[in-house]
C-alpha cells in the first residue's frame, strides 16, 4: 500500500476557527497516525495551483497546540474558484488553455497527496466538491474532507459552522464599547453593521449576545448611563421585509424620547435593492471570482445611515463595522469544542477514504457525520421563527415580516 500523505488548506474569508482547525488537524494526525507526512498549501487553492506549500515539521507538530490561541490562518487564505479558468489565468495561476482542476489534480498527484482537507465556507467546499468529482472521474486516488467555516452560519445542510459562535460573541464585545458613543452628542444614531451576505444569523446572534452581555449591567439612576444606552432599537436582516417610512417614524419617536437610537444591520440587508439602484444609475458593481457582489464595496450601513439620518433629525450619525474585528478573533470555548469534534471526525473519515464535509446534518436530526459533497451549498437563510430570535425582537419591541 502506498504511503499516506496529508495536505490541508484554508480558503475564503477569515473566521475564528482557521488557526485552531489547522492546529487540531496536525495534533490529531500526530496522535493517531504519526507516520503520515503533512503539508499545508499556502493561500488556499492558489497554493495548490502554484505548488506553494509548507512542510509540517516535527517542531511544528510539537507546537501545534499554540495555534488554538490565535485568529487568522497560519497558512493563508485566498478566493480561487477552480472552475473559473478565466479568473485563474488573469491571476497568473494557470496558463491560457489550461484547466485549473487538472492543474490542481496533477499537482496533488505529483506531491504524493492522498488526503486533502479543505477548511472554508460554501465556496471553498463546493470548489472542493468540484475537485473531488474531477479526481474521481479521472482516476486519481485521493480523499477530500472539508471542514465548514463561515461566520454567517449559512452552509446547507450544516447546523452550526465553525467560528460563528465566536464571531457573535466578539461582535457583541465590540459594540459594547461603541454604544458609549451615544453620549458624545445629542440625537446620535449609531448603526452597527454585521457580516452576513445572504443570511442574518450572525447579526441576530450578535444582537442576542450583546443583550445577554449588557443584561448584567448596573446603572446609576438619573444619569445618561442607563439601560437604554445599552439597548437595541432595530435589527434588519436579509430575510426581513423593510418598510423605510414605518421604521423611520418608529425610530424618530425613540430618538425624541431618549436622545439616541441604535440599529443592528446585516451587510446583506436590502442588498439587492441597493445593487439595483446603483446599476440603474450606470455604476458597475464589482464581483468576485464566484460571481458574488464584493460586499465591502456596497457599504450597506452607509445606505441605512443615508436613509435614516435626516428622517430622524439626527445631529450625529455613524456606522461601525465589527466584521474584521470579529472574524479575526481566536476561537472561543464553544467553537474550540466544536472544532475538536469535527476535526476528529474529519481525520477518521479521511483515513477510511470517506470524502465530504463534516458537520451536524440538519436532514438527519443534527447527527455529526461526513456530509456528501453534492449536498453542500451556501446561502442558507436564517429562520426568523427561531425561538431565541423571537425573544430578541420582543426585547427591542420591533415588529417585522419576512421578506
Amino acid at each position: 500500500m502506498a504511503k499516506q500523505k496529508v495536505a490541508m488548506l484554508t480558503a475564503g474569508g477569515l473566521a475564528p476557527c482557521l488557526s485552531s482547525a489547522v492546529g487540531g488537524l496536525i495534533e490529531r494526525y500526530s496522535d493517531v497516525a504519526p507516520e503520515i507526512d503533512i503539508v499545508a498549501y499556502k493561500s488556499g487553492y492558489q497554493g495548490v495551483l502554484l505548488g506553494d506549500r509548507i512542510e509540517i515539521t516535527r517542531q511544528m507538530r510539537e507546537k501545534a497546540p499554540l495555534l488554538h490561541r490565535y485568529g487568522g490562518s497560519p497558512i493563508g487564505n485566498s478566493r480561487v474558484k477552480l472552475t473559473n479558468a478565466a479568473d485563474c489565468v488573469k491571476r497568473s495561476l494557470v496558463k491560457e488553455g489550461e484547466n485549473p482542476l487538472r492543474v490542481a489534480a496533477e499537482r496533488l498527484a505529483d506531491d504524493g497527496i492522498t488526503i486533502l482537507h479543505t477548511i472554508g465556507g460554501d465556496d471553498t467546499n463546493t470548489t472542493a466538491a468540484d475537485l473531488a468529482a474531477y479526481l474521481a472521474a479521472n482516476g486519481y486516488d485521493l480523499t477530500v474532507v472539508g471542514l465548514p467555516k463561515t461566520v454567517d452560519n449559512d452552509v446547507v445542510p450544516i447546523r452550526q459552522s465553525l467560528g460563528a459562535w465566536t464571531a457573535a460573541e466578539v461582535g457583541a464585545h465590540f459594540f459594547d464599547n461603541v454604544s458609549n458613543e451615544q453620549t458624545a452628542a445629542p440625537r446620535t444614531l449609531v448603526i452597527h453593521e454585521v457580516m452576513g451576505r445572504h443570511c442574518g444569523w450572525l447579526t441576530a446572534a450578535t444582537a442576542r449576545a450583546y443583550l445577554q452581555r449588557t443584561s448584567r449591567n448596573e446603572y446609576v439612576d438619573g444619569l445618561m448611563m442607563d439601560a437604554h444606552l445599552k439597548s437595541i432599537d432595530a435589527v434588519y436582516l436579509p430575510e426581513m421585509a423593510f418598510d423605510l417610512d414605518a421604521e423611520a417614524a418608529r425610530l424618530k419617536d425613540i430618538m425624541d424620547r431618549t436622545g439616541h437610537a441604535t440599529v443592528f444591520v446585516s451587510e446583506g440587508a436590502c442588498l439587492d435593492a441597493i445593487v439595483a439602484e446603483r446599476e440603474a444609475a450606470g455604476e458597475t458593481v464589482k464581483r468576485d471570482a464566484f460571481g458574488h457582489v464584493k460586499i465591502d464595496t456596497i457599504n450597506v450601513g452607509a445606505w441605512f445611515q443615508k436613509q435614516f439620518a435626516n428622517l430622524l433629525n439626527a445631529e450625529r450619525s455613524l456606522v461601525q463595522k465589527s466584521g474584521y474585528f470579529a472574524r479575526s478573533a481566536p476561537a472561543n470555548g464553544d467553537d474550540l469544542r466544536l472544532i475538536q469534534s469535527m476535526v476528529d471526525l474529519a481525520v477518521e473519515s479521511a483515513l477510511n477514504k470517506v470524502s465530504g464535509v463534516t458537520g451536524h446534518d440538519e436532514a438527519q436530526n443534527g447527527k455529526l457525520r461526513t456530509i456528501e459533497f453534492p449536498r453542500i451549498k451556501g446561502g442558507k437563510a436564517f429562520d426568523l421563527s427561531t425561538a431565541w430570535f423571537a425573544e430578541v425582537m420582543d426585547n427591542i419591541g420591533q415588529k417585522y415580516k419576512e421578506a
